[in-house]
């Protein structure tokens, strides 16, 4: 499996899209839809309407990458959020990825202690 930096911006698009599209179609989705640069430092996921193949997309310095990850016998579990465009660290993606639902995901409180002296 891929591993990310971990400093780059995830902007995952929430709504089901046309899988028959290319890497100059998401492109120009990224560009008008989700009105950020293709360009940038970040990767954008995107997920069909059966919710079991995903296209993640980012340009690496030389060129436009496009990865597609197609599942066998399960389904993606996407955010259930209002917005259309959210942004992930890429801890995140990865457990997407994994199969992990992140909505369901809850952090432990950060507890501050103080040493009696």
């Amino acid at each position: 499996m891929f591993n990310f930096s971990s400093d780059v911006q995830v902007y995952l698009h929430r709504d089901p899209i046309d899988f028959r599209g290319g890497i100059n179609s998401l492109a120009v989705l990224v560009q008008e839809e989700m009105e950020l640069d293709p360009f940038a430092p970040a990767i954008f996921a995107f997920c069909n309407r059966r919710r079991d193949r995903m296209k993640i997309l980012f340009f690496d310095r030389s060129g436009f990458v496009l990865l597609l990850k197609r599942l066998t016998d399960d389904k993606f579990r996407w955010p259930q959020r209002q917005d259309t465009i959210m942004q992930l660290d890429v801890e995140q993606l990865h457990w997407l990825l994994d199969g992990i639902d992140i909505d369901a995901m809850v952090r432990h409180p950060v507890r501050q202690y103080r040493i009696a002296g």
